[in-house]
């Protein structure tokens, strides 16, 4: 712990407000909601995979709307162009002149809808609006703002017409949340909602803004990571380049990923240090999109958050 504790209770009040508020639309996503707040929390991009109808675009507009930040969407399909998604310039005959008409890139939180569906050419477009927070049109940079972040959904079961993603822009998302169907209780309840009217994103109100954000994350990186935390994640992610279950083991990037998320999650349950248990909560979302299981593992049926877990407690925890 650091000689000088940082209060974190408005990262924590701040997830209660909005958990509180997005749940007035979304329900049974509980734990997709909080793992997508760590991820504005961490300015951290996020890939959203789950059967059409479990409110992925319901929950990214509901998160927009209750943070008062802007939302767009682009509809993700094969004849999709890079300039459709960044924006092209634009002939002005008055000044004979080209002017840079932006595209929907230029927002806050972009929902790239069934992402796979593009081509490769699309999908490295956004590679440096994702890493850079920039794009660039005939050598000119254009800055995307504080709080741009790409929210991409892809369906699971339906491969036909998709694209797989460049290993290089899998690891630009800092998480990959599985979106699942409700249980009973949470299906009831959606069901009401919808029947009574009232469970459209635009009735929200807004509960906090930019500024609100913005000062959340640089509370967030004043989260104490001890030494033993970090060998911690260092063996984390050093255990699955050894593990005969993966041929693809996790990459540096993945434990600085690691470590990000564990200090989100540990501002909002109040602390100003990190916990074991912090990187074990954020350790399937982080680590299941960024590496790749051994081809005898897959025909034995094993799942990649299975030899995660697997490979999580066989390491040793701090104490």
């Amino acid at each position: 712990m650091s000689a000088d504790p940082v209060d974190m209770t408005p990262v924590a009040a701040l997830r209660e407000r909005v958990s509180g508020s997005v749940a007035e639309v979304v329900s049974g996503q509980a734990d997709a909601m909080h793992t997508a707040f760590l991820a504005l929390l961490c300015s951290g991009h996020v890939l959203l995979e789950g059967v059409p109808g479990v409110g992925k675009t319901l929950l990214v507009r509901a998160l927009s709307r209750v943070l008062d930040i802007r939302f767009g969407r682009v509809q993700f399909t094969p004849d999709l162009m890079p300039s459709d998604v960044i924006g092209t310039p634009v002939l002005r005959p008055q000044t004979g002149e080209f002017e840079f008409h932006p595209g929907p890139i230029f927002t806050d939180l972009l929902l790239a809808d069934e992402i796979n569906r593009a081509p490769a050419k699309t999908q490295a477009a956004l590679l440096e609006a994702m890493q850079e927070g920039t794009v660039t049109v005939d050598g000119t940079r254009h800055p995307l703002g504080p709080h741009f972040l790409v929210f991409a959904t892809q369906n699971p079961v339906e491969h036909e017409g998709t694209y797989s993603l460049p290993e290089a822009e899998l690891d630009r998302f800092l998480f990959k949340i599985t979106v699942g169907y409700p249980d009973e209780a949470s299906e009831l309840e959606l069901l009401s909602r919808h029947h009574r009217d009232d469970a459209a994103p635009a009735a929200l109100d807004a509960v906090a803004n930019g500024d609100d954000l913005e000062a959340a994350r640089a509370l967030v990186e004043r989260v104490v990571v001890s030494p033993e935390i970090v060998g911690y994640v260092a063996s984390l992610v050093r255990a699955t380049r050894s593990d005969a279950l993966f041929s693809l083991g996790a990459s540096p990037r993945a434990g600085v990923a690691l470590v990000r998320a564990a200090k989100a999650q540990a501002a909002t349950q109040g602390r100003d240090f990190t916990l074991p248990e912090d990187v074990q909560h954020v350790w399937l979302p982080t680590l299941r999109h960024r590496i790749q299981l051994d081809p005898g593992a897959e025909v034995e049926g094993l799942l990649a958050d299975e030899a995660l877990s697997r490979a999580l407690s066989s390491v040793a925890v701090p104490r």
